[in-house]
């Protein structure tokens, strides 16, 4: 009976060992899994690419360049200080978009990508090409151009009230000339290089108001819905003829989304005892189904989408909370 119990014990011993060094060659199988998880994550699906956000320093285009940061790609902002177009939105022609630029890049740069960020005014040729020059010569390569740049008029002139000062020089030009050329521009611009190597991902973005027209605002709705023209044509421009690339192009359209842009049409808009955010609140309770505004991030997260899926293009696809 005492060897009986002894080699009980034993056992027990021998069983608690190997057990103890199952669980400990468990837990070192799982650390290393994890370690290998967390270290594709810090590479993420854009590892070693180059995006480009235009008005990239606030507001949608912060969102979007921090979320394809976080992606894994290396960012470059382009923004401007002085801009004729958007003193209606601003109140003035000083926008300090560089310095937006330069803090938005600090926060880039924190998460361990490389950043630029390259002034250029979108509706002005030559300041566009000087700043994808920059950006080539320094970061090496464009794979994804976010055209996101844009303004807009606080109360915008109604479509029936239209006349030739408005027309020439006025208003229209102004917001075409970011909202519309820019882009195109900036598509130009990059294009070249996107051939070359036989990759790209464009990505506008447009607006609700593109696609769902309002009586006032009409140059900003006119501007929207030809960026969704422009970006379909240009999608199907490079899906039949550069077969052999992989170059998408594909339209962003944002509702209701608390910005500097929402901000300056709360204050045109509100009562006199209310503050901006409760007027933008108020509207959006009583439009947007899920009751709340989407975020730039959430932008940022469709701009992913659209750049990771090769066979994605020609859409135009709303971040807005429901509002049908």
């Amino acid at each position: 009976m005492p060897e009986s119990r002894e080699d009980d014990g034993m056992s027990r011993r021998s069983f608690l060992k190997k057990a103890t060094a199952t669980v400990a060659g468990l837990g070192a199988g799982l650390a290393v899994v994890g370690a290998a998880a967390a270290a594709q994550s810090r590479g993420g699906e854009l590892e070693g690419q180059v995006a480009v956000v235009t008005g990239g320093g606030r507001g949608i285009g912060r969102g979007i360049a921090l979320t394809l940061a976080k992606a894994g790609a290396d960012i470059a902002i382009i923004e401007t200080d002085v801009l004729d177009t958007a003193f209606n939105q601003y109140r003035s022609r000083q926008i300090g978009g560089l310095s937006h630029g330069r803090k938005t890049a600090e926060e880039i740069s924190s998460l361990g990508r490389r950043t630029i960020v390259a002034q250029a005014d979108v509706s002005k040729w030559v300041q566009v090409r000087a700043a994808v020059g920059k950006i080539l010569d320094e970061l090496g390569r464009i794979d994804i151009l976010v055209n996101n740049a844009g303004v807009a008029a606080p109360r915008g002139i109604m479509a029936s009230s239209i006349d030739v000062d408005y027309m020439n020089g006025g208003a229209w030009d102004q917001i075409m000339n970011v909202n519309l050329k820019g882009a195109i521009f900036c598509s130009m611009s990059v294009l070249p290089h996107m051939k070359k190597r036989k990759y790209g991902r464009i990505i506008n973005i447009s607006s609700d108001a593109g696609v769902r027209a309002h009586p006032w605002g009409t140059a900003y709705t006119c501007s929207k819905s030809a960026l969704i023209g422009y970006t379909q044509s240009l999608a199907l421009d490079l899906a039949r003829n550069y077969r052999d690339a992989s170059i998408t192009a594909n339209a962003i359209c944002p509702g209701l989304i608390w910005t500097d842009m929402t901000r300056s049409a709360a204050h045109a808009y509100k009562k006199i005892w209310q503050s901006d955010r409760e007027c933008f609140d108020q509207v959006v309770s009583k439009v947007i189904p899920q009751g709340r505004a989407p975020t730039p991030e959430d932008v940022g997260r469709l701009a992913l989408y659209f750049a990771v899926n090769p066979s994605v293009t020609a859409q135009a696809a709303h971040v807005n909370g429901g509002y049908l």
